[in-house]
């Protein structure tokens, strides 16, 4: 502790510019996806800001279809709520480079929060020194107004078939002289191995940027795992930074990640019944995290090979960063079908972004911009028609829904415009312009907005109409959202700050030269 508060002293006293004292940083690496990084990053950003300092959390590159509109353009989800964490305003420098797949050989490129087209796989190798300077010229605007600066990584370095054209680990680490702590995840099994094995597959140069190893979402007794501790040490030359058990709040955190869909809902006693089919691009499915954690909804996601349940009250037809290609995919699962019962029944249907263009007459994508040029038939539930353009709007809105006397702060990521018969009844009035439509039941309803359940009021208010009554019916207190999350953050601070060693951390990160 009394080194960690003398280095919190270093911190504050340094000349923020001096060029014989770059500001601090670390990166947190892992061996391979899902092993909790963007997680650990939010923590470390909460509890180092806790501690007064200023900090700013950096991700070189990102490939995700869940983004956030920040500062004029878009970045990953995880790094808008890394920001949050870090108690500071969200920025397109802080993930520089985000790719948002469209198909498995091809994703949009973002660069600086703003569309530069599409870029395919094996032309990223190639792009590196064109990309480069864009990642470097964002690291260095934070780093000249942060005290602590935390990176993280993408995938796994030990990804040696990609290290030619890598912007998001290694590649970044040594351009911009960042010390690396890799992160093993051991619920998963083979932690030990992952470590070991990154070390043996690193050039000699990679493996000096790593100054340490930590273990994530450990279960059990600590003690157990000294041994395994020693074994990756001798075999690494690295220090262990610390075990961290398993935090079961995370899953009130929104995830970044698709196969985090599979958490499903934790109230299997909620009265009102949400579905939600998984399609292959699902885009911006942070929307429904709200609605997951409600004590009144159970919320099932529908995966490929299973049918819409037909005990649903609502079908929510999510975003999509391949609206068409994804229709399609909707149709061979035979979920129209399902769709048309649910309708029939006297089920509602909400459409966000791109399930609200898919419930339309048609899309038209004459440009090719999300895939082949062409025109699609809709689904029929909305009287709507669809054309997709290159102007992509990416701009946080307040809204007002006009059913309901609830002010909302969301955001629209989306290309296109829509128009027809259903949009002369809208869901939205937003700075003089209506937005949305609905059928002339009004039990079909889309809309291009993001992050409308984040909204408190307007969640209860939906939800209570949805019931035909009070949300809430099953005696819980309805959901506190944006509490939950900032109680949720500081928790895991919390949670890190006890068994990760914080003093050690710092040292490594004034490492820096």
């Amino acid at each position: 502790m009394e080194s960690h508060q003398r280095d919190l002293a270093n911190l504050h006293g340094r000349t923020m510019h001096s060029a014989a004292s770059p500001t601090p940083a670390i990166m947190i690496q892992g061996t391979g996806s899902n092993v909790g990084k963007s997680l650990l990053v939010a923590g470390l950003c909460r509890y180092f800001a806790d501690q007064g300092l200023n900090v700013r959390p950096f991700k070189p590159q990102n490939m995700s279809n869940n983004a956030a509109a920040v500062d004029g353009g878009e970045i990953g989800r995880a790094q808008a709520l890394q920001a949050r964490a870090a108690r500071v305003t969200p920025s397109v420098h802080m993930n520089p480079i985000l790719l948002k797949p469209e198909s498995e050989r091809g994703s949009q490129l973002i660069v600086h929060g703003q569309r530069f087209g599409r870029l395919e796989a094996r032309d990223f190798t190639s792009k590196r020194e064109r990309l480069m300077p864009f990642v470097m010229e964002s690291f260095t605007r934070l780093v000249g107004e942060a005290d602590l600066v935390i990176v993280e990584g993408a995938g796994s370095p030990a990804e040696t078939n990609l290290r030619g054209g890598d912007i998001a680990n290694m590649g970044f680490a040594r351009e911009a002289h960042v010390p690396v702590i890799l992160a093993g995840d051991i619920d998963r099994g083979g932690v030990i191995a992952s470590l070991v094995g990154t070390h043996a597959v690193l050039d000699a140069a990679d493996q000096a940027m790593i100054r340490g190893f930590l273990i994530n979402k450990f279960r059990g007794d600590p003690a157990l795992f000294a041994d395994g501790l020693g074994t990756i040490a001798a075999r690494t030359g690295w220090r262990s930074i610390g075990i961290l058990p398993w935090f079961p709040e995370a899953g009130r955190l929104p995830a970044e990640d698709a196969m985090d869909l599979r958490r499903g809902s934790p109230n299997a006693k909620g009265t009102i019944r949400i579905a939600v089919p998984v399609l292959p691009r699902i885009a911006n499915f942070d929307d429904l995290d709200p609605l997951r954690l409600e004590p009144s909804v159970m919320l099932t996601f529908v995966e490929r090979g299973q049918a819409l349940p037909g005990n649903a009250d609502l079908v929510i037809l999510p975003g999509s960063k391949a609206t068409i290609a994804d229709l399609a995919v909707f149709r061979e699962e035979g979920w129209d079908i399902d769709l048309k019962a649910h309708i029939r029944r006297g089920g509602t249907v909400l459409g966000l972004c791109g399930g609200y263009q898919m419930l339309g007459l048609s899309i038209a994508d004459p440009d090719g911009l999300e895939g082949p040029a062409g025109t699609a038939v809709g689904l029929g539930h909305l009287a709507i028609d669809t054309v997709l353009t290159g102007d992509k709007a990416v701009r946080p809105v307040r809204a007002q829904a006009l059913d309901h006397a609830a002010p909302i702060e969301a955001y629209e990521i989306h290309l296109g415009h829509s128009n027809g018969a259903d949009c002369a009844r809208p869901l939205f009035q937003i700075d003089g312009r209506l937005e949305g439509a609905r059928s002339p039941d009004g039990r079909v309803l889309g809309t291009y907005l993001h992050g409308l359940f984040t909204a408190d009021a307007f969640r209860r208010a939906f939800l209570g109409w949805l019931a035909n009554g009070p949300a809430g019916g099953n005696g819980e207190a309805p959901l506190a959202y944006d509490a939950t999350i900032e109680a949720t953050l500081d928790s895991l601070a919390a949670h890190m700050g006890r068994h990760i060693d914080t003093a050690a951390l710092l040292s490594i990160a004034h490492s820096r030269s």
